[in-house]
């Protein structure tokens, strides 16, 4: 069930003060930040839309449009992007028609970069949800998105 605009500011107050966790709160039911339901956020507290629309594009926890049912995520990190990352990123991008934040027109898939995960000893690294795929190389990535285009899709 998705939420209106006075759920938020009763739920958490119309302060400017309240402007994260609002933003927090809307995407965690919505998936991103409505900008309707944003300027409707606005219209009944004390946020004024510019210090909203400010916070939701200043921090990249906060997505603007829908996200793709499976997040691919590149780590950017030294040692995958001396292991070739970039050739890989680009594979994906290429393979699924999209750029880098962007999702494809099913839905199905969004595209992120990010600048470490954490397993440089796996480097290149590649995300996809919580799953995480080490060593890549483009035959890899383009196996692993047919089995999620085949089994993980709508």
């Amino acid at each position: 069930m998705q939420k209106s605009a006075e759920f938020y500011v009763n739920e958490y107050g119309v302060d400017e003060a309240k402007t994260i966790p609002i933003l927090q709160a809307i995407q965690a039911d919505y998936g991103y930040l409505p900008i309707k339901l944003m300027q409707e956020v606005c219209e009944k507290s004390n946020i004024h839309y510019n210090r909203m629309y400010g916070v939701a594009t200043f921090y990249s926890q906060f997505n603007l449009t829908p996200k793709g049912k499976n997040i691919i995520r590149f780590c950017a990190g030294t040692a995958c992007h001396v292991k070739g990352a970039e050739k890989l990123i680009i594979a994906v991008s290429e393979e699924l028609k999209i750029r880098v934040n962007e999702t494809t027109s099913n839905g199905l898939f969004s595209l992120e970069t990010v600048a470490c995960l954490g397993c440089c000893s796996l480097a290149p690294v590649m995300m996809i949800n919580d799953k995480v795929y080490g060593k890549m190389t483009i035959a890899k990535v383009k196996e692993i998105l047919m089995d999620y285009k085949q089994h993980h899709g709508q």
